[in-house]
This record gives C-alpha cells, structure tokens and sequence, in this order.
C-alpha cells in the first residue's frame, strides 16, 4: 500500500558555528492512509519544525516531502499554496478562526477560497459529529477554547484533504476538555476516513493514536 505521506532525508538547520541548531537532521517518516499517528518529543525536539514542513509551510535545507506521490516542494510558491489549500487540513493549538466570521462561515472558508461549490449536507454531519449545530452563527468570540477547537476540527475535515496536520491541538485546553476534543477529532478522523499526524508533548493523548513516533534532537528514534 502506498503511503500518503513520506519524507526523504529531510533536513532543517538553524543557525551556524556553536550556535548550530538541528532542528530536523535527516529524518525519514512514513504515514499510510487512514492512520493516526502521534509525533511526540521534549520542547525543543524538532516536532513542530517537522510538522510546518510536512504542511509545507517551511521549506526544509534539503529532502523531499511526498504528499500523494507529489513532490510538495517541487512545486513554486504559489502552487505550494494551492496544494497546502486543497491536500492539507490544519488544526493549530491557537485555532486560527476568523473573528468576524461565524462557525458555519469559518468551517466552509477554506471552501469558499478554492472557489468550490459547499456540499452542505456532508459539512453539516461534520458539523452535528462535533456536536456544534446550535452554535453555527456564533462568532469565536462567544465560544469556549473547546468550542473553538472543534469548529478548527471540522473546518479541517470539511475541505476534505488528502490529510490532516495538529500541532499541540489540545494545548490551550483544560484536561475534561482536551480529551473530549481529541475522542471527538479521533472520531471524526475515522468516521470521515482521514489520515491524522498530530504532534503532541501529552502521553496520555499519545497512547490515543494508532502509532507513536518519538523524535529527539531532530532524528526519529523509535
């Protein structure tokens, strides 16, 4: 089966001399589709970095990033931007909703923007999965932190990407609500037959995922 994800020799430095720091030193990973797999590591180990450049949000020193077989950084700038908008659903810890817009209206933006048609039907069961039908002309501003995390879940899903990138989804969150969002982002995950890479410092929420890679100093471990 071929993999929806795969990284080939990716490498990311910062800085130089004694102040060299690998963010991610030759690091190869592979995602099948339909898994859910937990990136884990200290503050520091390169996850995050990882992360930005399998979204294709960082373009790495040298290596490749293949999403469906596609070479992403092959692709010029505005291509890339295109392809992140149509292949990549992001869940960040800080949600990134628009303020002035309601939850109906940040779900189906990324949408609206590639100039596609909504299917309503199928972004209202997203929306009734996250358990938000009766808060679609909320603006985020009226919403609790999970609240906002599951309109970010659903707006992810609703573009229907190749997959789907989390980094530290539940870490603005108290511990009830943290695992409520990820039992709710696991299940919509599978419900919707999504690939999920999550990156996460938590255990607890790691032992949630089908398989746990561990990343130290930049290098995958285990």
């Amino acid at each position: 089966m071929r993999a929806i994800l795969e990284t080939g020799d990716l490498v990311k430095y910062y800085g130089d001399g004694d102040n060299l720091v690998k963010a991610i030193d030759h690091t190869d990973i592979s995602v099948e589709r339909g898994e859910f797999v937990a990136v884990v590591g200290r503050s520091g180990s390169g996850k995050s970095t990882l992360l930005h450049m399998l979204g294709g949000l960082d373009r790495p020193d040298s290596g490749k990033v293949f999403i469906e077989g596609r070479d992403i950084f092959g692709l010029k700038d505005e291509q890339l931007a295109i392809f992140r908008r149509r292949k990549i659903g992001f869940i960040f810890q800080d949600y990134n909703l628009m303020p002035a817009l309601n939850v109906w209206e940040n779900i189906v933006l990324p949408i609206g923007l590639d100039g596609k048609r909504v299917n309503k039907d199928y972004v209202m069961g997203i929306v009734k999965s996250i358990g938000m039908e009766d808060r679609l002309t909320a603006t985020p501003s009226m919403l609790s932190g999970g609240q906002k995390q599951r309109v970010a879940i659903a707006r992810a899903i609703a573009s229907r990407p190749a997959i789907i990138l989390a980094d530290e989804p539940t870490g603005n969150l108290d511990s009830k609500t943290e695992m409520e969002v990820i039992s709710i982002l696991k299940n919509c995950v599978s419900k919707y037959g999504q690939t999920l890479v999550m990156i996460t410092h938590d255990e607890t929420i790691a032992q949630m995922a089908d398989r746990i890679i561990i990343i130290e100093d930049g290098k995958v471990v285990k």
